[in-house]
């Protein structure tokens, strides 16, 4: 298989960490998703539970309120001087190009789509699902109660747009951000595991 990285953008309850564990057993390649924090964690110094909760699902407000004040993941250098989000996105966007720059390898969410943009040996994702399988996903797979699991995808939807738009300036989800959209609720979640898998194997 010639080298390819897969991106994974996802919506909640998606099923897209699923397709993303799939997808790296079935090619034997390394997958990124928590992994990735604790990385970023041991060289921030920061623990994983910071990372995630100040870097892909940091509040609306927060972010709002770095952004008025005119600071920049991308052209700030003095890491000590940043926001936390940014001090966060810094660590993360050196840790996905140097393991872009490796070998294959699937990464799960952080803007990675953004951060190799410009790599010619990517292929960038977005899984998407119906609500009602999106909620269905989140009670089964991660113990929420079924009272409150559509206002929880929906949180962790709003966080994840505007991480996204605040670091990247675009819209999450958008098609075409993307090279390939899928919907695991009409074509399952083995359906789009096959699609990446052959893709990568066939390019």
């Amino acid at each position: 298989m010639k080298k390819c990285i897969i991106t994974i953008g996802r919506q909640c309850g998606s099923g897209g960490h699923t397709i993303g564990k799939s997808v790296a057993d079935k090619l034997g390649i390394p997958l990124y998703d928590r992994k990735l924090l604790e990385i970023v964690a041991e060289r921030s110094g920061l623990s994983a539970e910071t990372v995630q909760r100040e870097g892909e699902y940091a509040t609306t407000s927060l972010l709002t309120s770095i952004a008025s004040r005119g600071y920049s993941a991308y052209n700030a250098y003095q890491r000590e001087n940043m926001f936390l989000p940014d001090q966060i996105n810094a660590y993360q966007t050196e840790l996905i190009k140097e393991l872009a720059e490796k070998d294959s390898c699937v990464i799960v969410g952080r803007c990675a789509d953004y951060i190799l943009q410009d790599k010619n040996d990517c292929l960038h994702i977005f899984i998407s699902a119906a609500m009602p399988d999106r909620i269905k996903r989140v009670i089964a797979e991660h113990g929420i109660a079924p009272g409150a699991a559509e206002s929880h995808v929906k949180n962790r939807d709003k966080k994840r747009a505007a991480y996204y738009k605040y670091l990247t300036d675009r819209i999450w989800g958008a098609a075409t951000n993307y090279d390939l959209c899928l919907n695991s609720s009409k074509l399952g979640i083995d359906c789009c595991v096959d699609i990446i898998c052959n893709y990568c194997l066939n390019r």
